[in-house]
């Protein structure tokens, strides 16, 4: 692993050179908390107004597809706004990006809290998608930033578990506060917990993009600084605004990591997951108000079982995923050092991440062929909520294996690398909600769950290619830009010849 460098590529100070991070354990889980703080809205954002879609049809006067146009726009514009800011985030730095998104966050919360027009709820959800979207993204640049591959399993679980609270909580929640005190006091939750977590970052979320601070121990420009420098602040000495290169931020950037095949693989084989992940939460209150009878409170605790499961995975996932990258690496004669970090480049991490995947893959497969002919021959209410239980559980292990793997391939632009796969993941959501319904009347939800285990059996043969191709595929990547002129340590190209062969 090369010396760690200021990002004017001038040497780091020599007290903390040699460590990846400078922000202690504790620091780090703060800020990983704080992070995760602002992706829990991006989920929660989307499922916390379905229990409204009726009322909001009733108060604004307009028919339920009017008001079902508001949720394809937001899903719509949340397709496309990450790869927007996803760039910016790894080029101009964190805290500006985190700033910008939650303000403009608050400001689409509180405006839709006080409109009473049809037009004013499209355009504000629109802006809503816009600006809290694309911290699903940011999120794993931070942990790039601060964590190193030996320890990245563990935060990118802990995000996960924010992540998949929101959607189930969100329909309880919306419901609650629809039947208690109006559908305006969704949007007035989200601008009170948006303003909050807004004034969080702001006081405490310091700097960590590597092309601004290096590992931390720069200065960043005044204007990223913290109000005060008592918090998490390492640097060696106050030298004035870092001297680092800038660049333009290129949206399209996130096209460019998508075309990559190693990275197209993956990115499809989750989005075929999270195209299943998407129905299956989509059908579930049609469903069980259809088979039995649930009343429409009721509905909203359906959604319970799926989100403890994928909660409860986060707590193992992260130890599990650490754990099977030290053995991947002692296996192959090679030391796991924590806290200089790890030379990703040279080393065949999908088969350190993909390799405890295959038996939970499998699992979920046959969980959802179950609960749909559960469902279909209409067996007893606790069968299919078990079962839901442990698909929350493996998809969401499932989803934290390779949100992990995809921040390892691509450590030095990961916010724009998620961005990209939020394209491939919300394209293909988008379009199959929209045909959901008619295929459930159509072939029942037996054969339409079982067709969702044949696309994660599509996506386990997927993360089958990218086990046994993606090192080839990458190192590929990487001698291609090394021969048109991309700046590569030396360092690392002695560690390709001394680490030996990338596939076993």
């Amino acid at each position: 692993m090369s010396a760690k460098t200021t990002p004017d590529n001038e040497p780091a100070s020599a007290e903390f050179a040699d460590q990846y991070s400078v922000f202690t354990t504790p620091e780090k889980w703060c800020i990983v908390a704080m992070v995760a703080y602002a992706t829990w809205f991006s989920g929660l954002s989307s499922f916390i107004y379905f229990p409204a879609i009726h009322d909001l049809s009733q108060a604004l006067s307009v028919s339920i597809d009017d008001i079902n146009l508001t949720v394809t726009s937001y899903l719509a514009v949340a397709t496309v706004a990450p790869a927007l800011f996803g760039d910016f985030a790894d080029v101009l730095g964190r805290r500006p990006v985190y700033l910008i998104t939650l303000t403009l966050y608050f400001v689409a919360n509180l405006s839709i809290a006080l409109s009473k027009s049809y037009s004013a709820l499209l355009g504000l959800r629109a802006l809503q998608a816009l600006a809290i979207s694309g911290t699903n993204s940011f999120v794993y640049g931070v942990i790039a930033d601060i964590a190193t591959p030996a320890e990245r399993g563990s935060f990118v679980s802990g995000v996960s578990f924010s992540v998949t609270i929101g959607p189930a909580v969100g329909p309880i929640i919306g419901g609650l506060l629809t039947y208690a005190v109006g559908w305006s006091w969704i949007f007035w939750f989200l601008c009170i917990a948006g303003a909050l977590c807004l004034l969080l970052i702001a006081l405490f979320l310091p700097e960590t993009c590597r092309n601004v601070v290096g590992n931390g121990s720069i200065p960043p420009p005044k204007y990223l600084r913290l109000p005060s420098r008592i918090v998490m602040c390492h640097w060696s000495k106050d030298n004035g605004v870092a001297r680092y290169k800038w660049q333009i931020p290129n949206p399209l950037r996130s096209i460019r990591i998508l075309l990559r095949k190693d990275n197209a693989v993956v990115m499809l084989a989750a989005g075929l997951l999270y195209l299943v992940y998407t129905c299956n939460c989509t059908s579930l209150s049609v469903l069980f108000v259809e088979i039995y009878g649930l009343k429409q409170w009721q509905i909203s605790l359906v959604y319970l079982p799926f989100g403890i499961g994928a909660a409860v995975s986060t707590f193992f996932s992260g130890p599990m995923m650490d754990a099977a990258y030290r053995h991947a690496r002692s296996s192959r004669g090679l030391p796991t050092n924590k806290a200089a970090g790890d030379d990703l480049d040279t080393f065949p991490i999908e088969k350190a991440r993909l390799g405890i995947m295959w038996p939970v893959l499998s699992v979920t497969v046959l969980t959802l062929v179950a609960h749909g002919w559960v469902l279909e021959y209409r067996q007893h209410i606790a069968i299919p909520l078990c079962l839901q239980f442990i698909l929350g559980l493996c998809l969401q292990f499932d989803f934290s294996i390779y949100n992990t793997l995809l921040t390892d391939k691509n450590h030095r632009a990961a916010a724009a690398a998620q961005a990209a796969s939020n394209i491939v993941r919300c394209t293909l959501a988008t379009v199959s909600v929209a045909f959901l319904q008619p295929m459930m009347e159509k072939i029942g939800s037996g054969w339409t769950f079982t067709l969702f285990g044949g696309l994660c059996l599509t996506a386990t043969g997927l993360f089958c290619i990218d086990y046994h191709k993606g090192t080839a595929w990458r190192q590929q990547n990487y001698h291609n830009a090394s021969s048109s002129g991309s700046p590569k340590s030396v360092v690392s190209k002695v560690t390709l010849l001394a680490e030996g062969p990338l596939v076993d």
